[in-house]
């Protein structure tokens, strides 16, 4: 734990899976002063990696959420609040699936909780018939709306993508998202997520129907939806304020932060959320968020823990 700060409140401890321009935000820095930051890779996607030998069997998502009790272990951590994007929210999901006691919340980016049917399966070989792994990567991360309009952020990442070192474990990675299991997330029955979540999702993203799916099978008393307009497929790098807002207005409702200055979305009618709410004390808070709603004034409540995984 790390020392008080000068007001006298601890700083909780943070975890992250890949870390994101979003925690590069100005708004997030108030986040960032209340919470530890830890930056986790997944194996061979660290800056600098080397590429693995030919033949090498990369972990299985299932396998890299096993490896997180061994992280939090290491750095004494007992609960964390997740942040999780693509393969790194599915990673979370299916660790809090079987460690519920040391999740004390999620927020999933772009989650998609379903195994790849047949139809799926084949678009994906025939696909890359045709297309390079960065095209597909791309393909993954961006709305075609986006692709086509080849703005300087899908520039970037094309660049970046094209040219990566260990652009090989990348396509590991990648492939090893695609043979992902069913979460089986079912409402109302034992496999669910038992902590307070919040699905984000762009319009118009790649992404929206998996998004929209997994929200019809999460306890509504304890999820909030997020569809945020003009975000595309990454809301977090072209909607970093709206998300960083809806992010303290999450944590509000878990009990920190409580003193937040929260203005961005009260102002904002461009998008909306939906969930069922529920009012009955302690962590069942509403659930409800909306870019056009009001901040409520929480208790605040012990420091927390917190974590990011993404694709």
């Amino acid at each position: 734990m790390a020392p008080p700060n000068p007001s006298g409140q601890r700083y909780s401890p943070t975890m992250m899976w890949d870390s994101t321009p979003l925690f590069q935000f100005a708004d997030m820095q108030e986040i960032i002063q209340n919470f530890v930051r830890v930056h986790v890779d997944a194996p061979g996607m660290e800056e600098g990696a080397p590429v693995f030998p030919l033949g090498y069997q990369y972990p299985s998502l299932d396998q890299l959420a096993d490896m997180i009790p061994c992280i939090l272990q290491y750095l004494n951590f007992s609960t964390i609040i997740g942040i999780g994007v693509g393969a790194g929210a599915y990673v979370l999901s299916r660790y809090a699936l079987t460690h519920p006691d040391t999740v004390e919340g999620l927020v999933l980016i772009n989650i998609d909780p379903n195994a790849k049917g047949w139809m799926d399966w084949a678009a994906h070989k025939l696909t890359g018939l045709t297309s390079s792994i960065s095209e597909m990567i791309l393909g993954h991360l961006f709305s075609q709306e986006e692709l086509s309009g080849n703005s300087e952020l899908i520039q970037k990442y094309r660049n970046i993508i094209a040219h990566a070192p260990n652009l090989d474990n990348i396509e590991l990675y990648w492939n090893s998202y695609n043979n992902r299991r069913d979460l089986n997330f079912v409402r109302g029955g034992d496999t669910t997520l038992k902590c307070p979540v919040m699905l984000v999702v762009g319009d118009q993203a790649p992404h929206e129907d998996a998004v929209v799916e997994c929200n019809s099978k999460l306890d509504p008393t304890q999820t909030s939806f997020l569809k945020m307009a003009d975000s595309g497929g990454q809301p977090q790098l072209t909607q970093p304020g709206k998300l960083t807002e809806a992010f303290k207005y999450f944590l509000q409702g878990m009990g920190y932060m409580a003193s937040s200055c929260m203005t961005r979305l009260s102002r904002s009618r461009t998008a909306s959320l939906t969930s069922a709410a529920s009012i009955d004390g302690n962590r069942s808070r509403s659930r409800t968020l909306s870019q056009s709603s009001e901040s409520g004034t929480l208790s605040s409540g012990p420091p927390g823990h917190t974590m990011e995984v993404s694709c």
